[in-house]
């Protein structure tokens, strides 16, 4: 089943001399369930296609439909209602707040969206995340790959339509990085997720089932 369709998506910055094409003309679609890893250099527009697929930024042509809905339909304020409710986003630099603990911010986005908190479903993704014995904590108090991992427990906990990855690995050591691949890739087969995951390391990408490959804002190869 289809989760996501790209469709022709054009994102271009100033005008004339100062034209930047950042996405050019790309098309691509995702099956429901499925991990697919985006690679590219600095510039290549992969973080571009990810904004524009979250619905953080708006192209200038193109479409972008999430289970059969063309998000950029959506106004403003509905756009922002779908992407807290249908979007997980996870971050390279966690975007956790400060004084906010482990627990609470992993519910955040619940408590924007006034829906009640079930505990059993906490506890379980505590557990999955590996932080019960951390639920208490604050981010200053937690080592790096524990903080990404309360981000990732943040974007998950709204069961979202898809998970956006922006380089999760980018700010962490091997051993961290290597174990917040296998708790995606965990969610990924144990909880059906389906997850678009940005990096520049193709050994991580490998991860993936699928991988496509980004360069002056096209797709060059898909693997």
């Amino acid at each position: 089943m289809e989760i996501l369709k790209v469709e022709n998506l054009t994102k271009i910055y100033g005008k004339n001399s100062t034209k930047v094409v950042a996405l050019d003309n790309v098309s691509f679609s995702v099956e429901k369930g499925e991990f697919v890893a985006i690679v590219g250099a600095s510039g290549s527009g992969k973080s571009t296609l990810l904004h524009l697929i979250g619905g953080v930024d708006r192209p200038t042509s193109g479409k972008v439909y999430i289970d059969n809905q063309d998000i950029f339909n959506f106004d403003d304020d509905k756009l922002a209602i779908f992407r807290r409710r249908q979007i997980g986003l996870i971050y390279q630099f966690y975007n956790l707040i400060p004084i906010l603990n482990v627990e609470e911010n992993i519910t955040l986005p619940l408590a924007l969206d006034n829906r009640k908190i079930n505990k059993a479903d906490l506890n379980n993704m505590l557990d999955l995340l590996g932080l019960t014995n951390r639920r208490t904590h604050l981010p200053h108090e937690l080592s790096g790959g524990q903080q990404q991992r309360t981000s990732i427990g943040r974007a998950l906990i709204t069961n979202p339509t898809i998970i956006l990855a922006d380089e999760p690995t980018g700010n962490l050591d091997s051993k961290s990085s290597d174990e917040i691949v296998a708790l995606l890739k965990k969610s990924n087969k144990e909880l059906k997720q389906t997850i678009i995951m940005i990096t520049h390391n193709l050994e991580i990408a490998k991860e993936a089932d699928r991988i496509i490959m980004l360069e002056d804002g096209k797709i060059i190869k898909e693997s």
